[in-house]
């Protein structure tokens, strides 16, 4: 690899992205952390669950004692390792192939894991989906349509599909990005939608208060995941993370302790916050 490259070049014609496909494929089986009994006897459901971000905060809640439910677009062999490896730490698990952008996929995929668990007691909002272009005047309105409708649509759908079965010590935590605070010129929609997360996250929070409901966000930054190389030419790929203080990708590994923190009661005290596993930069927010 070149010194600008910070991994080899390599593109996927499809979104979400595949894991499977990846070279070198993230660390995203929570390899070396050391659980404490955390999340023992909880119930969590992710969106996006089956690769990447979503799949290390999986087997993360599992070595941390939760049963799991994953909601993936359609990448099922993805979706199959992270039960293996949720099913590994002994845990029971679920998964559910649909389009988070569907309110009725929503409503049902709630229904599945109340029906396979009994309840509910942690929910990560994490799908997303991100389009390159560089030129405003060319962000098309179904371009626009389907980023808003995955990235934040989905959450308002599954967190109202979730809310009723939620009680006192649940806890939300959803997946916005260093975007929503630094901006992003060539996708400027994608930004939008992240911002659109720290202000749905700061004001769930707030109307869910007196419920005993937490509310957070993890803003990440620029993490190796399938998104990447399905969103971005393959040398733009090749060189991802290397604008962030760090100089390299994060890894799945690294951010999902922050999930695994938010969603414990170490947090107790916290709501309507976000953490920013980001590599080093500085956002103030």
């Amino acid at each position: 690899m070149s010194e600008q490259q910070t991994v080899p070049p390599q593109s996927q014609s499809h979104q979400p992205g595949s894991q499977a496909q990846m070279e070198p494929r993230p660390q995203s089986a929570m390899t070396h952390y050391r659980a404490a009994g955390r999340l023992t006897g909880k119930v969590a459901l992710i969106t996006g669950g089956d690769s990447g971000i979503g799949r290390a905060v999986a087997v993360g809640f599992a070595k941390e004692g939760a049963d799991v439910a994953i909601l993936y677009r359609d990448e099922h062999e993805d979706a199959q390792e992270t039960m293996r490896l949720i099913e590994a730490e002994g845990r029971r698990t679920l998964a559910i192939s649909g389009d988070v952008g569907d309110s009725a996929v929503c409503d049902d995929v709630v229904a599945q894991v109340m029906k396979a668990f009994k309840k509910l007691d942690i929910l990560v909002n994490n799908a997303a989906e991100q389009h390159l272009q560089p030129e405003f005047e060319k962000i098309t309105d179904a371009q626009i349509e389907r980023t808003f409708r995955t990235n934040i649509f989905g959450q308002f759908f599954m967190t109202r599909a979730a809310l009723s079965h939620l009680q006192d010590g649940a806890t939300i935590i959803n997946t916005t990005s260093v975007t929503a605070y630094k901006g992003s010129p060539a996708q400027i929609d994608y930004a939008a939608t992240k911002g659109a997360i720290v202000a749905f996250t700061r004001s769930l929070a707030t109307a869910l208060m007196e419920r005993g409901i937490r509310v957070n966000a993890v803003a990440p930054g620029p993490i190796w995941t399938p998104l990447i190389p399905a969103s971005y030419p393959e040398e733009k790929a090749a060189r991802h993370g290397e604008q962030a203080p760090m100089k390299r990708p994060g890894q799945p590994d690294e951010v999902a302790p922050c999930y695994i923190f938010l969603a414990s009661d170490d947090a107790s005290y916290m709501s309507g916050q976000v953490l920013h596993p980001n590599g080093g930069t500085i956002v103030n927010g």
